[in-house]
């Protein structure tokens, strides 16, 4: 005799088949480079992305630096140091270059591709809690936040891996995982900071 347990059983084998092909399919996600989270593949946040170039001095003057000073408001100095204590001035400092490097160089793949910009950056670029905690929650993955999901959203998965090919060109493969790693721990930061 079959005991109640057994079709129960046979019910949660059945289950567990009938996703099998879901899972292969996410096996075969694009994953992002210095992680294991499967990468953003949606269109891009397009007003938040032109909030973020405009808050760091628009497209003919981005500055990283000008950003920060949005996004941190009256604790950048206080941010910088603690990046700086954690991974000294060097790699600070090619975090900034690269990142500036990163906006330019997105810009014109944006152009060479025909993508148009919306004309109105949404959220303001002048309220920098708010535009930290969008640039945030556009980071967070169904495996949590990840910067380069937050890169995609911004961009779209296809100018992000073409920008991580262009600054490992230009500046190195090291300096570009530096540059991930530095605005991980910066964006996550900001989330701490403003408690959202």
């Amino acid at each position: 005799m079959i005991s109640g347990r057994f079709p129960r059983f046979l019910v949660l084998v059945a289950g567990l088949l009938a996703t099998l092909p879901l899972a292969a399919a996410r096996a075969d996600a694009p994953r992002a480079r210095f992680s294991n989270v499967e990468s953003y593949v949606g269109a891009p946040k397009l007003p938040l992305t032109l909030s973020m170039v405009v808050a760091g001095g628009g497209p003919s003057d981005f500055q990283t630096t000008k950003l920060l000073g949005v996004l941190a408001g009256p604790s950048t100095a206080a941010e910088v140091k603690k990046l700086t204590g954690e991974y000294g001035e060097k790699d600070v400092k090619s975090f900034l270059d690269v990142f500036d490097y990163v906006v330019s160089d997105a810009l014109r793949l944006v152009n060479e591709n025909h993508v148009a910009l919306p004309s109105a950056p949404e959220p303001s670029p002048s309220d920098g809690k708010a535009l930290a905690e969008a640039l945030y929650r556009a980071g967070v993955s169904p495996q949590g936040f990840d910067v380069e999901y937050m890169l995609d959203n911004l961009v779209s998965h296809p100018i992000h891996v073409q920008v991580m090919l262009d600054i490992d060109r230009k500046f190195g493969r090291y300096a570009d995982a530096n540059y991930h790693t530095v605005l991980q721990t910066a964006m996550t930061d900001l989330k701490a900071a403003y408690n959202f």
